[in-house]
């Protein structure tokens, strides 16, 4: 319906909606900030700090873009509306319900890697928008630059995604974010990035609307403000949107329900600025309900009328997670009880659609379904940070049954290794069920693409790094449903579990070190059932790890041996999900991440 409304009425050539799409690490934020220098919409703030439209600490601590955001800036009378996008596919929910808020879209790929994994998967869900693709080949300026080739790759892309002829006729901007140039042809001189917002201006189209119709919009991206309370972000589909208007909500199932619109915002470079209307093609930002979903209508009271809603392709992974009940329950976080997660869980429902909270019959466990286990993890890290402590599962695919088939979600995987670490990398994933589609050597590297069932990859990233000894890089994004390919061998590694309360001694450390791989440092508290290390066979091994060494008054001929411990492995959120086995959980609280057994009263066989 949204896009029959956009098919008539006036078209306003003094705006362009654009989404800027690309693999992560492309440099999508990066432009964001030059676009910005250019114009001139940073300038009231003095220097502006890099990737000033990642806000959130985890965006800027990890250098990736979490959550979609909408900004402006204006080019020779005209207004350009951009939102900046998520490039890894674990956030893909956020990249298919902005693709509606726009008329084009800006495909940036790196002028080195070219085309990758998740390259495919945001322009795939682009072109199901019948959106035009404006190609903008960036860090142009590296000197193993390969420009031309990559414009094939994505040309090859876009036949093999099924594209039309009007798409396959993209325009091509080369650029550097980095040094803000840009220009039509490589090897031109590059002064600015003129070159670029003209291409924009004159390639993406304006978008054709009814301005005098009744009005209509729809929520797409829901913020929060202090003082101002909900905060609802979408596109104006039609007439005008008046800041004090008296309009209706019009939800999935139930009865509209009326509300005023307090404020009305739109967006000036990193600034909410208030406007007193939003037109028909315009972004906008307003205030008023409190009760309101990603997806629901907000239109006229004399024409109540519903948009079909944000259509999101479904979780493929899931996890529990349920209240922390470990001895050291309770000395971090300040939200600790199943009623205080849950309603956490909630909230995180309602402004990320990508996310399901799934019923599991009871009220102490809840079923987390996201996309990947980075959404998992990022979700883990924001509760933890926010004072929440609890425990979580192992993810686990969720499976799906195909023509009567069992399926399994698979993906995939770029790595990008040494020539020498390319035999180990291919015989593992051969192992955890990969098939190798692609193999090509640039430059003393070689890269492989290979297609394997998600379950396979969980704890595979750490054996990556070591075999490649962390010179690899390896991209992952889902590709789909294949029927289920067998059983997979477990965890090829067992656990050190500790059999002992109380604190770890360099001692006992540094005779457990030769055998196993140790997640603890001497003097940290630990208690009977926590897992400590990595044991290097099969099958899980008791420890104390608490041992002090015995002192005599009878002295040594020689001079006592230092008890020299190795510095632990850092446990980080993903790879400990990755690492944990089924009868393991992840603790996490506010201050520490701790991995245990799921049952605790174990009966730990006790050294005399």
């Amino acid at each position: 319906m949204a896009e029959a409304m956009n098919q008539i009425g006036a078209v306003r050539e003094d705006l362009r909606n654009l989404a800027i799409i690309a693999h992560v690490d492309h440099g999508k934020t990066t432009l964001v900030d030059a676009l910005f220098r250019f114009t001139g919409a940073l300038q009231t703030h003095g220097e502006a700090v890099d990737r000033v439209m990642d806000g959130g600490d985890i965006e800027r601590e990890r250098g990736i873009t979490i959550v979609a955001k909408n900004t402006s800036i204006k080019f020779e009378g005209t207004k350009i509306q951009l939102v900046d996008t998520p490039g890894h596919a674990d956030f893909g929910g956020e990249v298919e319900r902005v693709l509606g808020m726009v008329d084009a879209v800006l495909l940036l790929v790196d002028a080195v890697e070219g085309v990758m994994p998740q390259t495919r998967f945001v322009l795939g869900k682009a072109l199901e928008h019948g959106l035009r693709p404006i190609l903008v080949v960036n860090k142009i300026d590296r000197e193993n630059q390969r420009g031309d080739a990559v414009v094939d790759e994505v040309f090859d892309l876009l036949v093999e995604l099924g594209a039309n002829d009007h798409q396959l006729e993209f325009p091509v901007v080369f650029c550097s974010a980095k040094a803000q140039i840009a220009g039509t042809k490589i090897g031109e001189e590059m002064k600015d990035l003129r070159p670029l917002l003209e291409a924009i201006v004159t390639h993406a189209p304006a978008p054709s609307v009814d301005v005098d119709g009744p009005m209509c919009f729809q929520a797409v991206t829901l913020g929060y403000d202090a003082f101002l309370g909900r905060l609802v972000i979408g596109r104006v589909e039609r007439g005008r949107l008046l800041r004090g208007s008296q309009v209706v909500r019009v939800p999935q199932e139930g009865r509209p329900e009326g509300f005023r619109v307090t404020k009305l915002f739109g967006t000036q470079g990193i600034e909410r600025v208030e406007t007193e209307v939003g037109m028909a093609g315009d972004i906008v930002i307003l205030a008023g309900v409190d009760s309101i979903e990603i997806g629901d209508t907000v239109c006229d009271p004399a024409h109540p009328e519903q948009l079909p809603r944000i259509a999101i392709d479904p979780p493929t992974i899931r996890v529990r997670i349920s209240p922390n009940n470990s001895p050291f329950a309770g000395q971090d976080g300040q939200f600790l009880t199943s009623r205080q997660i849950g309603d956490r869980l909630d909230r995180e429902v309602l402004s990320n659609v990508s996310i399901r909270l799934e019923n599991t019959g009871s009220r102490e466990v809840f079923q987390v379904a996201g996309r990947g286990e980075l959404q998992i993890a990022v979700l883990v890290e924001t509760m933890r940070r926010e004072g929440y402590e609890f425990a979580v599962s192992r993810p686990e695919i969720i499976p799906r049954e195909i023509d009567g088939k069992r399926c399994e979600p698979v993906e995939d995987v770029v790595v990008e290794v040494p020539e020498t670490a390319a035999g180990s990398v291919m015989e593992k994933l051969a192992q955890r069920k990969g098939r190798m589609t692609h193999m090509e050597t640039r430059s003393g590297r070689t890269i492989l693409e290979f297609v394997a069932p998600s379950r396979g990859l969980f704890g595979y990233r750490s054996e990556f790094l070591t075999d490649t000894r962390g010179e690899g890089i390896m991209n992952r994004t889902v590709r789909g449903y294949e029927p289920y390919s067998g059983d997979l061998e477990d965890r090829p590694v067992g656990a050190l579990v500790s059999s002992e309360t109380g604190k770890t001694t360099p001692y006992a450390l540094f005779n457990i070190q030769e055998r196993a791989t140790l997640f603890v440092l001497p003097g940290i508290p630990v208690y009977e059932g926590q897992v400590v290390g990595e044991n290097r066979r099969l099958g899980d091994m008791n420890v104390n790890v608490c041992r002090p060494k015995k002192l005599t008054n009878v002295r040594a001929a020689g001079k006592d041996e230092a008890s020299v411990v190795t510095p632990p492995r850092q446990m980080t959120i993903e790879s400990s999900l990755e690492w944990i086995a089924e009868d393991e959980l992840l603790e996490v609280t506010p201050k520490s991440l701790r991995l245990r057994k799921r049952t605790l009263a174990m009966n730990l066989r006790k050294r005399p």
